[in-house]
């Protein structure tokens, strides 16, 4: 028998909690990590294997995260990981918190 993931009931959206700033929002609203070889990357589509971890999409829960080293501890890497993919990402992003790359039509 096969077990299946509980769905959430509708109406109630999936949380997860930013590994920088430790705040619960919705699944929606952050950005997954996995790492993929020695580094971490960003995964916007939520579609790559593995074990993921949630940050806002902001440098400033980026390097709170650094700081208190929660990359590895998230992801249950053994080691340091590089966040050079990840610092990128997060800066080319526009100021509009638009993550998965649609164009966004400024009123």
């Amino acid at each position: 028998m096969i077990a299946r993931a509980e769905q959430p009931e509708p109406g109630k959206k999936p949380l997860r909690s930013c590994v920088g700033c430790k705040v619960r929002e919705a699944k929606s609203s952050l950005l997954r990590l996995v790492v993929a070889g020695d580094g971490i990357v960003p995964d916007p589509h939520a579609r790559q294997p593995g074990r993921g971890a949630y940050l806002h999409p902001s440098l400033e829960c980026f390097e709170l995260a650094q700081r208190r080293r929660a990359f590895s501890r998230a992801l249950r890497a053994p080691g340091s990981l590089s966040t050079a993919s990840l610092a990128s990402y997060l800066g080319t992003q526009d100021t509009t918190g638009n993550l998965y790359g649609k164009q966004v039509e400024k009123l």
